[in-house]
C-alpha cells in the first residue's frame, strides 16, 4: 500500500480518519502514528494523482489471487571504487550544420547518484545523451563512458531506454527480452506481475504504457551499473510510474548510476541533483530547493479566472492556470495588478520547481 511520489513515499491507510477532537484512535490507528512519528511522517489530504493510484492499489488487490505487480530487479551493485564518474561530458557541442544544438555543456553521474536532466523539446537532451553513448561525435568537447571513450566495451556496462523504447514491434514482450539479454550475454529475465499476461503478445499490440515497462525491464536485463533513461515514465499510469521511479531509487541504492530526463517536475524530486538546460545550454544545476531558491510567483485571486487569464493572455503575460486560481511566475504584483484592475487581487508566494523551471527557460 506504499508508493513514491515526489522523492517520498506515500502510504494508503483505508478507513482510519486522523484523530482529532472527540474521537479516539483506535489501536491500529495508535500504531501508525507511533510508527509515523519514527519515520517523520505526516498526514496530507489525498489528491487526484493519490486517488487514481489508491484506485489502481484497489483493482489489484480486489482481483482473486492475482500477484501484486512488480518490477525487474534491481541492477547489480557496482564494484567498490573510488566514486569516480561512471559517465561524464566536459565542454561538449554538437553542431549540426549552422545550427547549434549543444553548446559548452559539463555533466557527470556518479555511482549511487540519480541525475535528472529536464529541459523542453529541443533543448539538447536528446543529443546530449546519443553523444554520452557514442552514438554521436561531439563537435567539440570530451566524453567518457567508465572512465574511458564510448565503446562496446563500455556501453555493455549500461542499461539504455531510449524515447523510441528500443522495442521489435513484430515480437512478443518475451522474445524482446530474450534477444536482449542475449545481445549481453545474460539469461532472459521472466516478465512477473500484471506484465505476465502480456509475454507472448506482440509489442506493436500493446499500449504504449505497456511497452514503455516492458522497455524498462529490457533495460535492467542485463544488470548495468549505469542507467540513461529518456522519458522513462512517459505514458505510463501513476502507480507503474511510481514502481518504476522504486526500481531507479532501488537501482541507485545498490550503487549505479542513473541519469534521467523527465518532463514531470514532481518526477524531478526523485533526482538526488538536476541539471536544467534550455537552447542547448545549461542554465542550472543543484537540487531541486538550490534551483527554486529564494523564487517567488505572482498569484492571483479573482471571481472570473476565465476573464483574468484572458487579460493576461492578452498582455504577454506568462499566465498558468492552477485549480481555479492563476500564478504568473516572473512578473511582480504590481505589473499584475495593473493589468487586472481593481476586480483582483494580486500577491507573491513562493514559486514551485515547475515555476522556477519555466521562468529560467523563458529568460
Amino acid at each position: 500500500r506504499a508508493w513514491r511520489r515526489g522523492g517520498q513515499w506515500r502510504i494508503w491507510l483505508p478507513g482510519r480518519p486522523p484523530a482529532g477532537p472527540g474521537r479516539a484512535a483506535g489501536p491500529d490507528q495508535a500504531d501508525d502514528e507511533v510508527a509515523a512519528e519514527r519515520v517523520n511522517a505526516e498526514r496530507v489530504a489525498a489528491d487526484l494523482q493519490d486517488a487514481v493510484t489508491v484506485a489502481a492499489l484497489v483493482r489489484e488487490q480486489a482481483a482473486a489471487g492475482a500477484e501484486p505487480a512488480t518490477v525487474p530487479a534491481e541492477p547489480a551493485a557496482c564494484p567498490p571504487g573510488d566514486g569516480s564518474a561512471l559517465a561524464e561530458c566536459t565542454a561538449v557541442c554538437k553542431v549540426f550544420g549552422g545550427f547549434t544544438a549543444v553548446r559548452e555543456v559539463s555533466l557527470s553521474v556518479r555511482p549511487g547518484e540519480i541525475v535528472g536532466l529536464l529541459g523542453a523539446n529541443g533543448a539538447g537532451k536528446t543529443t546530449l545523451i546519443r553523444m554520452l553513448l557514442g552514438l554521436l561525435r561531439p563537435s567539440a568537447g570530451q566524453v567518457a563512458l567508465f572512465g574511458a571513450p564510448p565503446s562496446r566495451q563500455t556501453r555493455a556496462r549500461l542499461g539504455y531506454l531510449p524515447q523510441s523504447l528500443g522495442l521489435y514491434d513484430d515480437l512478443t514482450c518475451a522474445e524482446n527480452l530474450s534477444f536482449s539479454a542475449g545481445v549481453f550475454g545474460a539469461a532472459a529475465p521472466v516478465l512477473t506481475g500484471d506484465l505476465a499476461g502480456y509475454a507472448g503478445v506482440q509489442v506493436g499490440q500493446l499500449p504504449l504504457g505497456v511497452q514503455r515497462r516492458v522497455a524498462f525491464a529490457q533495460a535492467l536485463a542485463h544488470r548495468p551499473d549505469l542507467l540513461i533513461l529518456d522519458e522513462p515514465t512517459s505514458g505510463v499510469d501513476p502507480l507503474g510510474a511510481a514502481r518504476l521511479w522504486q526500481t531507479i531509487q532501488s537501482a541507485a541504492d545498490a550503487g549505479a548510476g542513473v541519469l534521467v530526463t523527465t518532463h514531470n517536475m514532481e518526477e524531478a524530486g526523485e533526482c538526488d541533483r538536476l541539471v536544467i538546460m534550455a537552447d542547448g545550454g545549461v542554465v542550472a544545476t543543484g537540487t531541486a530547493a538550490q534551483i527554486i531558491g529564494a523564487g517567488q510567483v505572482t498569484v492571483v485571486e479573482s471571481p472570473s479566472w476565465a476573464r483574468s487569464f484572458m487579460q493576461l493572455e492578452q498582455a504577454g503575460l506568462p499566465v498558468a492556470l492552477a485549480g481555479r486560481g492563476l500564478r504568473v511566475p516572473g512578473v511582480p504584483p504590481a505589473e499584475v495588478q495593473q493589468v487586472l484592475g481593481a476586480g483582483a487581487r494580486a500577491y507573491q508566494a513562493p514559486a514551485t520547481l515547475e515555476e522556477r523551471f519555466f521562468e529560467l527557460v523563458r529568460s
